[in-house]
């Protein structure tokens, strides 16, 4: 059994005689008919999946976002709820389930709980409302495994008919597994919303010795002009605005110009966001 910080299931608790009954009732609380979590600890999108999948007695597959969690993927809300894929449709509250009939290598095994792959957690979480939404997601579980494009258009391929598909292959389009915010995801679909080249994220300036010295988030190498979302942290932290003043500093002497984007300036200012990237880009002589 995993250390009872985790989810566990009572009755097994009790018989192999970790906890007494007293214990159970007054330090911890129930999460599920049988599983239960230490009193007052936040439940995580990691562990609302292995505690719905306790209460399945096991035999669930863990699916959606919950897979997406079990994958390593960021950006999941805690309040969201766990997803499970099951035969059985019988429902409890915190929990959704989906019927889905899975192929043998359209699920996996991690830490001993079976879940969708990568693939099939992308074709799933790309086909639900919202392209915005569906990109990021995608972004994030491309960023957190190996998962490629190519393995999701098989099982588009494979699922002809089904629901969202043509939303799913839009969101592949998109899809860049360099993203490393949600903020980034939607920086990134601003700009080639607009008519924009396709940017290239992630990018590795070298200082004169050939190491890395900056890292931008997204941008043109051709023509030296970068694109970085600043978070809060950017402007409320005194050690971070300072680094971010050298790190400046240092890629305009490099030749590069950075635009920096908001959350306020992509929701209400977006338009301010392309002119400014327009013309740094022209100025370096691109012509679009």
């Amino acid at each position: 059994m995993r250390d009872l910080d985790w989810p566990f299931r009572g009755t097994e608790a009790l018989a192999a005689g970790i906890l007494t009954p007293h214990r159970l009732r007054t330090d911890f609380e129930m999460v599920h008919r049988n599983v239960y979590m230490p009193r007052g600890q936040k439940l995580t999108p990691v562990t609302r999946a292995v505690a719905a999948w306790l209460w399945s007695g096991r035999s669930a597959t863990v699916a959606g976002l919950s897979a997406a969690a079990l994958h390593r993927t960021a950006w999941i809300d805690d309040w969201l709820l766990a997803e499970l894929n099951r035969g059985s449709r019988d429902k409890t509250r915190g929990i959704i389930l989906h019927s889905d009939t899975l192929d043998d290598d359209e699920m996996c095994v991690r830490d001993g709980i079976r879940l969708t792959t990568p693939a099939r957690t992308a074709f799933d979480l790309g086909r639900r409302i919202g392209l915005t939404a569906a990109v990021i997601r995608l972004d994030a579980l491309m960023n957190a495994t190996e998962l490629k494009v190519a393995d999701v258009e098989l099982l588009a391929e494979r699922h002809r008919g089904a629901r969202g598909l043509v939303q799913l292959r839009q969101a592949l389009q998109l899809v860049d597994g360099g993203a490393e915010s949600p903020y980034e995801t939607k920086t990134r679909l601003v700009l080639v919303g607009a008519g924009l080249p396709r940017p290239q994220t992630q990018i590795e300036v070298l200082n004169d010795w050939g190491a890395v010295t900056a890292r931008i988030d997204m941008g043109w190498e051709e023509w030296k002009v970068g694109v970085e979302f600043d978070g809060a942290q950017h402007w409320t932290d005194p050690a971070q605005r300072t680094w971010d003043i050298d790190r400046l500093a240092e890629l305009e002497a490099r030749g590069w110009t950075i635009i920096r984007v908001s959350a306020d300036m992509l929701r209400h200012r977006p338009h301010v966001v392309i002119a400014r990237i327009r013309s740094a880009m022209f100025a370096a002589g691109c012509r679009l």
